[in-house]
């Protein structure tokens, strides 16, 4: 599994990555990929990120979305 961010900065961000959110969520219900989960973090005033845990079998649908990082994701 890999974890997928979009990371969005400035006094809007956290609003722009909840929106992000419900449209990753939206594609990801469309798509039918199973196994992905969604979420907001933010690492500091400024920022926040939109991400997807995403096991192997969905990546290519979420690379798509041109995400800009990537970590592995723990178990």
């Amino acid at each position: 599994m890999t974890i997928y961010y979009w990371d969005y900065y400035g006094p809007d961000a956290e609003g722009t990555a909840r929106h992000f959110r419900v449209h990753l969520d939206d594609y990801i219900a469309r798509s039918a990929l199973v196994g992905c989960e969604t979420g907001t973090e933010s690492a500091g005033a400024g920022h926040c990120a939109a991400w997807c845990r995403t096991p192997d079998a969905a990546r290519d649908a979420i690379l798509r979305l041109r995400p800009r990082r990537a970590a592995p994701a723990s178990a």
